[in-house]
């Protein structure tokens, strides 16, 4: 297995970590504390936002320009709007999951229903993220990346664990609150970030060795990172803000500032 192989391996194997702690909080908590979950996620996706230019469009554009027959700006906005339309068939997919759970109450198994429909819906909005960890690792090269490079691949990671931690919290504390036992709640939840590092791995394993697609993996990693920071975790984070509506504002700020500073500072 290629070393970069290896570093996507272990940096997924992290972001699954953050989940598992998350998914852990259900054996200390009944309920999350609504202000930490909040400026997490606006700290997670100010990070997000951050490196999807910094550690993966603007690489993209550099490579595109050198390596590909077609236009940079074409190769990038190609890649992008690919790993935004990924994310949202996922969507599609977990919403029709859910319909069909709705659909199912009052059926027998419905319990186990509702987990399966729940962990196939994480799994799926876990896949992208897994990816984008993974190109961001492969496209370092062999032997050729600097401390620049290592950090905005480091980047991605933090970010897309940083979102996870909340995640896990997400799945295992409403588990507990229908009746099921900590240790069984932990588990599922936990289990919602496994997928990480195979789609990790696969995602380094393409790039490292099909060099052609690079510019458009590290461009869809990027548009799959801004659909799910947009989308999700930014309207998630500005929920109950009735009395401190900045508060998960600022971690917004905060991530992206912080993230910005990192690579900046580092190029």
């Amino acid at each position: 297995m290629n070393h970069l192989t290896v570093l996507a391996l272990i940096a997924t194997l992290g972001t699954w970590l953050v989940t598992a702690l998350g998914a852990a909080t259900v054996v200390f908590f009944a309920t999350p504390n609504p202000k930490v979950l909040n400026i997490m996620l606006g700290f997670a996706s100010g990070v997000m936002i951050a490196a999807s230019f910094w550690s993966l469009l603007q690489p993209a554009i550099a490579r595109a320009e050198v390596t590909s027959k077609l236009p940079a700006y074409f190769v990038a906005t190609a890649g992008f709007l690919s790993g935004a339309l990924f994310m949202w068939a996922s969507d599609q997919i977990v919403s029709l999951a859910r319909r069909n759970a709705a659909t199912a109450e009052g059926n027998s198994g419905t319990r186990l229903h509702r987990i399966m429909m729940l962990i196939l819906s994480i799994t799926l909005h876990n896949i992208p993220e897994g990816l984008a960890v993974g190109v961001a690792f492969g496209a370092l090269r062999s032997g050729g990346y600097d401390a620049e490079d290592l950090m905005g691949a480091i980047s991605v990671a933090v970010g897309i664990g940083l979102q996870n931690f909340p995640e896990g919290a997400a799945v295992s504390l409403p588990l507990r609150r229908e009746g099921y036992s900590r240790k069984k709640s932990f588990l599922f939840g936990q289990a919602s970030g496994m997928v990480e590092p195979v789609s990790g791995v696969l995602g380094a394993m393409l790039v490292v060795h099909v060099e052609t697609i690079l510019p458009y993996a590290l461009s869809f990693a990027a548009g799959a990172m801004i659909l799910v920071a947009v989308h999700e975790l930014i309207p998630e984070c500005q929920k109950h803000q009735q009395t401190q509506p900045y508060l998960a504002t600022a971690g917004i700020v905060l991530g992206f500032a912080v993230m910005m500073l990192l690579d900046v500072m580092l190029g």
